[in-house]
């Protein structure tokens, strides 16, 4: 590691004639780069160091061409390629995917970073993409049917494999040729950025800016907004998940033209394949690495890929692994692995009439929000029989002023409170709502605080409506 240093030590003054101080190594991901932040008190650069030559080309080559075509990515200043190492802009520590856990959940300004992100998306893709040189791609210059099958198999060895599901191998690689082959079926002329993730959308003096596109090359559209939107961490609610994507077949129409139902039939396909090929990762990095960041994604992920195999018309083709996916979400196995040392939050209704509930969990604490200072549905004669989880009592509640005031204080109070339970590792929140007879506004935001933290956070949640309904 000195001569590694040394070299770069080199490289840095002979770019910019100066000395600096080494300000930290920063946290290694999923990859084998190292990345060491160089400062003084002119600048702040990034140093690179990674073994894998072909890929060090790719990412340095492409970094000049998205630079030349106004791409938000980090400028290379200077590279030693023969020594593994090269020089490029320090973009600072805040990803998209750490401004969405700040924030706590999808806000206005969250989605508004989206759509500027796949506005970027699509020029890269599209504009700049026809001036890629596709044999500097690595390992494939294209996402042709070797590396779908190699994504295939990597769910299938590293995740898969690992489970208690049991499966027929011949019908599930059958059903793999039959994806293969449907996949390629549409377009697949663009850059394919392949990484496409919130980790890897940095947040700079209000812009965003790529990174780690080093494993780009030739391939369809939907590949990358489908990375995006099904990024198991980031949690993307459904509803923000369609805005963002018409936002972003919105955005490619300015360039070409394409069949809007045609398009989003292939997405979903698209987003079965990335999933999967997410799956091999958290199967190789999590459970037999043991990284706590890959375990962490099983959870969502699972959601993600049942919610995938009900839109993807192309899984009526493929029983085999359709019958994995489910059986994948029932796993035993996988359960006690995914909820070991979770956070559980306990969510309750209740009626101020019969007090406030006991905290089982022995802690004596937890949040009691008072929900009788909006309008009471129960003293109009119509809802009286009803609850909160009745559309009729949810419509008028949410057609109150004071709900949605009362809503978005309570999402974000318990967006910090849940956000630092869990990097303290603490294991059980109270969250209770009351109201006078525990039967309308506070099962009704009970129900609704329930879906959003579900939404937005890997916890376990349990619901209890005191009052039986």
């Amino acid at each position: 590691m000195q001569e590694i240093l040394k070299e770069i030590k080199n490289l840095y003054r002979q770019t910019f004639n100066e000395d600096f101080d080494i300000a930290g190594k920063l946290p290694v991901s999923g990859s084998a780069r190292i990345y060491y932040r160089l400062k003084n008190e002119n600048r702040s650069v990034l140093a690179a160091y990674n073994k894998d030559k072909k890929e060090n080309l790719a990412f340095t080559e492409f970094s000049k061409i998205f630079r030349e075509k106004g791409i938000n990515v980090p400028r290379i200043f200077s590279e030693n390629l023969s020594q593994n190492i090269y020089l490029l802009e320090d973009l600072g520590d805040n990803t998209l995917f750490e401004a969405i856990k700040k924030e706590g959940y999808f806000s206005e300004n969250i989605v508004e970073i989206y759509k500027k992100t796949l506005e970027q998306l699509t020029e890269l893709q599209i504009s700049a993409g026809n001036n890629i040189d596709y044999s500097l791609c690595y390992p494939r210059n294209a996402f042709d049917k070797q590396s779908i099958m190699w994504d295939l198999n990597y769910f299938k060895y590293n995740f898969l494999k690992f489970t208690d599901v049991l499966f027929d191998e011949q019908l599930l690689e059958d059903d793999f040729n039959t994806l293969t082959d449907y996949l390629l079926g549409t377009d697949c002329n663009y850059f394919l950025f392949r990484d496409f993730q919130s980790r890897n959308i940095m947040l700079k003096d209000d812009r965003v800016y790529f990174v780690d596109y080093q494993g780009g090359r030739k391939g369809a559209l939907q590949y990358d907004i489908a990375s995006l939107l099904y990024d198991a961490k980031a949690g993307i609610p459904e509803k923000i998940k369609t805005e963002l994507l018409n936002y972003y077949i919105n955005c490619v129409q300015k360039y070409i033209k394409i069949d809007r139902n045609e398009f989003i039939e292939y997405f979903y396909a698209y987003a079965l394949i990335r999933v999967l090929q997410a799956f091999g990762a958290y199967g190789f990095r999590g459970l037999y690495e043991k990284k706590q960041h890959f375990i962490d994604s099983i959870k969502p992920g699972l959601k993600n890929l049942s919610d995938i195999a009900e839109k993807a018309r192309i899984t009526n083709k493929l029983p085999e692994l359709r019958k994995v996916i489910n059986m994948l979400s029932k796993s035993d196995k996988l359960k006690n692995i995914t909820d070991k040392n979770k956070l559980t939050v306990t969510i309750k209704s209740f009626s101020y009439k019969r007090g406030i509930p006991y905290d089982n969990t022995g802690n004596g604490g937890g949040f009691v929000f008072d929900c009788r200072f909006i309008n009471n549905p129960g003293r109009i004669e119509k809802y009286r029989n009803m609850c909160g989880k009745d559309k009729p009592v949810i419509d008028f509640l949410e057609k109150e002023k004071d709900t949605s005031i009362f809503s978005d204080a309570v999402k974000k109070i318990l967006s910090a409170a849940v956000n630092n339970y869990i990097s303290r590792d603490f294991k059980n929140l109270s969250v209770s709502f009351g109201c006078t007879g525990g039967q309308h506004r506070s099962v009704y935001f009970a129900e609704k605080i329930t879906e959003f933290l579900t939404e937005n956070f890997d916890i376990n949640i349990n619901l209890i409506h005191t009052e039986g309904f």
